[in-house]
């Protein structure tokens, strides 16, 4: 990689859920030269926001979010689709003198957006129709089980719950007789001409993580999450197996709502997911390169960034 002098500063600002990422962005937008990128799977559902975090009106006019309410619940989105849709912005804002904040926990697309995409198969619906009828008889804890046995890596990183990415993922392998894993690795298109900086938001203690998300979430339900996802369960057109709707606790005040779990189950169940999805995503984030850490729960995590993002020179920039 070139010298700063050469490449424009982009800054990626990744932890899990619940660290309190994007009150830290905000007040990183009102010192230095940045427009927030948001990297976060639900936050680009409009009518979801309540249960995803999202910053309210107040918040977004002083510090707006790119990337932010851009479909209906009813439409899907790939990090393919990120991937472009982000490296538009990135330029745009670049292109405007300040510099590009990625703020999120969704890692998948932040790996896609700074290793590459790879030219995987396209999708085979006969073989998407078995897959999805084997799971009605088997279930989809027993596809991913399968899949550990044929992508041992892959299955670490997807829930067995998650029904689309598991059935990608073997879609991949039966059709081609070579795992996801190992198309990932051997072609991508890495991101260049660009300096990226990579600052993760992070607790030092795991205990403290957890409390900081059950508390955000009885919050959001004291909030309206419920009534949020109401107003969603109503609609004729969306249903559970949409990715709206496996979002962490919509899915679980969905099948609340259905009648198949009651209010304390579904508290616990969406709690517990979001551990999980935490547990995720410092995975992720072990395994990354190039990072540097913040604590979220010092006092002083504020001027870690600052110190950080104070060597970026502006020279860079168009």
């Amino acid at each position: 990689m070139s010298s700063d002098t050469v490449q424009k500063p982009v800054i990626c600002l990744m932890g899990p859920t619940a660290s309190g990422k994007t009150p830290l962005a905000i007040k990183l937008v009102q010192q230095f030269p940045c427009e927030i990128i948001s990297v976060d799977s639900a936050m680009i559902y409009r009518g979801m926001d309540i249960g995803t975090a999202k910053p309210d009106k107040e918040t977004l006019s002083a510090a707006p979010h790119r990337l932010i309410d851009i479909l209906d619940p009813r439409e899907a989105y790939s990090a393919g689709q990120f991937r472009r849709d982000a490296l538009r912005e990135i330029d745009d804002i670049l292109a405007g003198n300040k510099i590009p904040l990625l703020v999120g926990g969704t890692m998948m697309y932040f790996r896609i957006l700074l290793q590459g995409l790879a030219e995987l198969p396209q999708a085979d619906h006969a073989l998407r129709h078995e897959l999805q009828s084997r799971a009605r008889q088997e279930g989809w804890e027993a596809l991913h089980a399968y899949l550990s046995s044929v992508d041992p890596a892959a299955a670490r990183r997807i829930h067995p719950s998650d029904s689309q990415r598991i059935q990608r993922a073997l879609e991949v392998f039966l059709l081609t007789g070579k795992n996801l894993s190992s198309w990932l690795r051997d072609q991508t298109r890495p991101l260049s001409g660009y300096h990226v900086y990579q600052l993760a938001l992070a607790p030092s203690d795991r205990l403290r993580l957890h409390e900081r998300i059950a508390l955000r979430f009885d919050q959001m339900l004291s909030s309206g999450l419920v009534e949020e996802v109401r107003r969603l369960f109503l609609r004729t057109d969306l249903s559970p197996d949409l990715p709206s709707m496996r979002s962490v606790g919509y899915r679980q005040i969905w099948e609340y709502l259905a009648g198949d779990v009651g209010y304390d189950d579904m508290r616990e169940k969406a709690v517990a997911a979001t551990r999980q999805l935490a547990k995720r995503q410092m995975t992720w984030l072990r395994s990354w390169n190039n990072l540097e850490w913040l604590d979220a729960e010092s006092k002083e995590v504020f001027d870690q960034a600052s110190r950080r993002l104070d060597k970026i020179s502006l020279k860079n920039l168009p």
